[in-house]
């Protein structure tokens, strides 16, 4: 149950892009000078690749310093934006989002020399959205002040749990008397913009458990709360202990009910859920994650950061899907060297295009309109595409997914089961986007 669809949008969600190499790539008709809006803007994500300690959980693309680098560190990231803001040709930023790793362990100073190369390069309002993701450590609390004078408008606190037992064996250094003591700083900080991020499916949770500590995370918490479910990774220390029969996980049936007790509890708040693991009140919605979902160009910078844009500096003409070298030293020197640290870059056909506006819009409660879907596939539309497919026509019946005037989105309870409406939907769009001919 929504172990594909819960992972961290934030982090440069990059969807698994199938290779079309045999089929001829139509016209990017939403990179086309017909809706330049789409290619003047983009938001902008810069990957802190340094954490203090690894989670137990954790396989993010995250390092331990060896050494404090952070001088050179922080000229690397400004000398990454410069390059690509110029290769994109971007005029306007419409969000900063700093995530990683542990971004909150850099220097105000930092971010505040990065938002002053930005708004050197290309505009930035003074209300754009600018979001830093916090360890609720002593030390994160102790930067919340220098960083807002730096620029930051908006803070997600990594609470995870407000358990202590829970916290010390997901391997947090923090305490839960540490998280509240940073929510409350944050929020006098920046009153409305505060996210928490929590998480369920944590080894010997149960429903019980789950539904207390969402309530008293409820009396603390600000207008935004983004729900993780806890996944196993290979690699992890916490994948080892699971398999070794150390700890032992929920159940899918145990963490399905999680999620739906959740959102009954969150919308008896006054939360609307947005998104399926965002959850908002009086408008307080992550205006850079929706971007993402909307499928709008992002740059990313930094170790392993992703990015979608037109690098119209250099005569491209159609998106590209971006991802920067992922080990920190490899990639300061690869900046160093040539400016910029991408390590793959690949062009996007039409049909890939689609897909990723596919798998992210149907993450939004709104799901996808019909004017939205006309910006990138102008041909055919949602009714043509999967109106008479006879598997959609059982989801539309089961009341699962809804396809009318404004457009197409899942229910209530078809967000839930996602996961499995995703490849019906990605599999009817290929068949419609290239029909097979008689031979």
């Amino acid at each position: 149950m929504l172990k594909y669809i819960f992972r961290a949008v934030s982090r440069g969600f990059s969807p698994g892009l199938r290779r079309f190499s045999d089929v001829k790539v139509t016209e990017n008709v939403a990179e086309s000078p017909a809706f330049p809006h789409v290619i003047e803007q983009a938001s902008l994500y810069l990957h802190w690749p340094y954490c203090l300690r690894r989670c137990t959980y954790c396989n993010f693309n995250k390092y331990i310093p060896k050494e404090d680098n952070e001088d050179i560190m922080a000229k690397c990231l400004q000398r990454e934006t410069e390059t690509l803001l110029r290769l994109s040709q971007v005029s306007c930023i419409t969000s900063v989002f700093f995530g990683g790793g542990t971004p909150s362990l850099a220097h105000p100073s930092t971010i505040a020399k990065i938002l002053e190369t930005v708004s050197n390069q290309v505009y930035l309002s003074d209300e754009a959205e600018v979001t830093l993701e916090v360890n609720p450590t002593p030390v994160g609390m102790s930067k919340l002040k220098d960083f807002h004078f730096a620029g930051v408008n908006r803070f997600s606190i990594g609470v995870q749990s407000l358990q202590d037992e829970h916290l010390k064996s997901l391997g947090r250094d923090h305490s839960s008397l540490e998280a509240l003591q940073t929510l409350e700083e944050a929020r006098r900080l920046c009153p409305g913009g505060v996210s928490v991020d929590i998480m369920f499916g944590r080894p010997e949770q149960t429903i019980e458990s789950w539904s207390n500590e969402l309530s008293e995370m409820l009396r603390v918490c600000d207008d935004h709360v983004s729900l993780y479910q806890l996944t196993l990774e290979r690699g992890t220390q916490l994948f080892k202990q699971v398999h070794c029969g150390q700890v032992t996980m929920p159940t899918e049936e145990i963490t399905a009910e999680m999620y739906r007790c959740a959102r009954k509890t969150l919308q008896q708040h006054g939360f609307q859920q947005y998104e399926v693991s965002n959850f908002a009140k009086n408008n307080s919605q992550s205006h850079h994650n929706l971007s993402y979902w909307k499928g709008k160009q992002y740059i990313g910078v930094g170790p392993g950061a992703h990015g979608r844009f037109v690098p119209l500096g250099e005569g491209g003409d159609a998106r590209e899907a971006r991802t920067q070298t992922l080990e920190p030293d490899v990639w300061i020197r690869e900046v160093q060297q040539r400016g910029h640290g991408t390590r793959r870059r690949i062009q996007l056909g039409h049909l890939e295009l689609l897909e990723e506006v596919l798998v992210m819009g149907m993450r939004m409660t709104k799901g996808i309109n019909h004017k939205h879907w006309e910006l990138f596939n102008p041909e055919l539309g949602l009714h043509e595409i999967f109106g008479a497919s006879p598997v959609v026509q059982e989801l539309l019946q089961s009341g699962q997914l809804i396809l009318d005037d404004r457009g197409l989105r899942c229910s209530w309870d078809g967000l839930a089961l996602l996961d499995s409406i995703l490849p019906i939907l990605l599999l009817e769009l290929d068949k419609q986007s290239f029909p097979k001919t008689a031979s």
